[in-house]
């Protein structure tokens, strides 16, 4: 099989795609063929190993996992002696933010690891458009209480994050501003955001509204810019550790200090994450956006555009 792959850290010039052996499952394992994956910016931060920190459990010196990918979409090949609840020929999606090995044509995963039933009617690179993304964005409204009447605010609305979170606030009945460029209004508005800002000729922070929430989906704001739209009991959350780790530390500063606050969202339990999208994703209440697609042969293509931070939604690899 092909496979993308790394033997260090680095810029996508690093990244080579070889044939290797197709893995063999083990007594627990399922093996997968690969249908649809995305590159995102979890992937660009584990070929780069930024930040840093990330080292301590990906390989101080060189990664400890060659083959690239986080998420996937594909079809049941052969199943161990021990795996019960797959069969093959079924359709399966997964998620392993460490690394699934999914930017190859095949690959093997614990039965017991995030691998769930493909949700009904989703073609595969749909499937795995809803992962990456997804998964960040529920750990985000899953530390919050949204509802009819909640106010929220999501900077970096048209990326893979974002616009899960732009649908999930909307699903659970916030209003929502959606802050994004000028040629993606129309597409925030589709995925129901009530009001929208255009990042290109409004600095969003000088916005006259109160907020409930602010998500920031692409860290390019910080808690002191945004405070001031806060309500008096208001939250601020972001899916980046801001400059020097301080959406970490003002998370556990911020509570005993005042009323508006700091929450940084460590993520969910990806299993839990492909229990609850899976309903959203089959019943239509969520849409995954999707930019551009790659194959193997232009992923370093990939990496390069999704490193670039231009992309729209998720970038999908097809094999």
């Amino acid at each position: 099989m092909r496979a993308a792959q790394r033997e260090q850290y680095g810029s996508p010039d690093v990244v080579h795609v070889r044939d290797v052996a197709v893995p063999t499952p083990a007594d627990d394992e399922l093996l997968v063929k690969v249908h649809a994956a995305t590159v995102s910016r979890t992937d660009c931060a584990l070929l780069a190993a930024r930040p840093p920190i990330m080292r301590l459990t990906t390989g101080l010196r060189r990664p400890r996992i060659m083959t690239l990918g986080t998420d996937f979409a594909g079809r049941v090949e052969a199943v161990g002696a021990r795996v019960s609840h797959f069969r093959v020929g079924d359709s399966v999606w997964g998620i392993n933010d460490m690394g699934a090995r999914s930017h190859a044509e095949y690959l093997v995963i614990s039965k017991d690891d995030a691998v769930a039933p493909m949700p009904a009617g989703l073609s595969f690179e749909d499937a795995a458009a809803c992962l990456e993304g997804g998964w960040y964005a529920y750990s985000v409204v899953d530390k919050v209480e949204l509802g009819e009447g909640k106010r929220v605010l999501i900077n970096g609305a048209t990326g893979a994050i974002g616009s899960a979170l732009l649908q999930l606030s909307v699903h659970r009945g916030a209003t929502v501003t959606a802050v994004g460029n000028t040629r993606n209004l129309g597409l925030l508005r589709s995925l129901g955001a009530h009001r929208v800002i255009d990042y290109e000729q409004t600095d969003f922070t000088t916005d006259d509204r109160v907020y409930d929430y602010i998500f920031d989906a692409v860290g390019k704001s910080t808690f002191g810019a945004c405070k001031h739209l806060l309500a008096p009991d208001g939250v601020y959350v972001s899916t980046e550790l801001g400059p020097g780790c301080q959406n970490v530390l003002l998370a556990l500063v911020t509570p005993a200090l005042r009323k508006k606050r700091v929450i940084f969202p460590i993520p969910i339990d990806r299993k839990r994450f492909l229990e609850a999208m899976g309903p959203l994703a089959a019943g239509r209440h969520f849409r995954p956006v999707t930019d551009r697609t790659f194959t193997l042969d232009t992923i370093r293509e990939a990496y390069t555009y999704v490193a670039s931070g231009q992309k729209t939604g998720s970038v999908l690899l097809k094999l």
